[in-house]
């Protein structure tokens, strides 16, 4: 089906919606040009990407912050169970924390770092520092834990904390 080319595609309809001159940010022109936002000029281009011209270095944020170490959490009847994928972790360079029901898994992945590379290309494994912190869905005996690292995985084991059932009081 052809559009008019009156017609606004769908992504500019969004984009228009987003920064209309109403808020006072900015509006669209017919040339797809977003008068300003901040006295700079915007484009937006096919997929309402908005670009500002300002040099956006994300990746170099990025770069200081820890990866993040995916976790499976889970219960049995009388303990907390939490497991961790850690291949290629020693124990050495692993560190596991609780206080308050927080627990706190952190540590070092070394290793994909190539001196000798001249050009990378694809790198999805996260090499360097990670942390995860999570607070404990049940209350747990923060001395009743065990740790073990076995074949690439961080299994760490909490008894559960007894809760007492609320007594019923009889009103006479």
């Amino acid at each position: 089906m052809a559009r008019k080319q009156d017609e606004m595609s769908l992504d500019e309809e969004l984009t228009a919606a987003f920064l209309s001159e109403e808020d006072g940010t900015a509006g669209l022109s017919d040339e797809g040009l977003v008068e300003s936002v901040d006295d700079a000029p915007v484009v937006v281009e096919e997929y309402a990407e908005v670009t500002t011209g300002d040099d956006d270095n994300w990746e170099d944020e990025t770069e200081n912050l820890p990866g993040q170490l995916a976790v499976d959490v889970y219960e049995t009847a009388e303990k907390l169970i939490i497991k961790a994928r850690t291949a290629g972790i020693e124990r050495k360079d692993l560190d596991v924390s609780i206080s308050d029901n927080i627990l706190t898994i952190s540590g070092v992945l070394s290793g994909g770092e190539d001196d000798k590379a001249t050009q990378w290309h694809i790198q999805e494994c996260y090499w360097g520092e990670f942390s995860r912190t999570i607070a404990l869905p049940v209350q747990v005996v923060e001395d009743g834990v065990e740790a073990v690292l076995k074949d690439g995985v961080l299994t760490i084991s909490f008894e559960k904390e007894k809760v007492e059932e609320p007594k019923r009081i009889t009103i006479n």
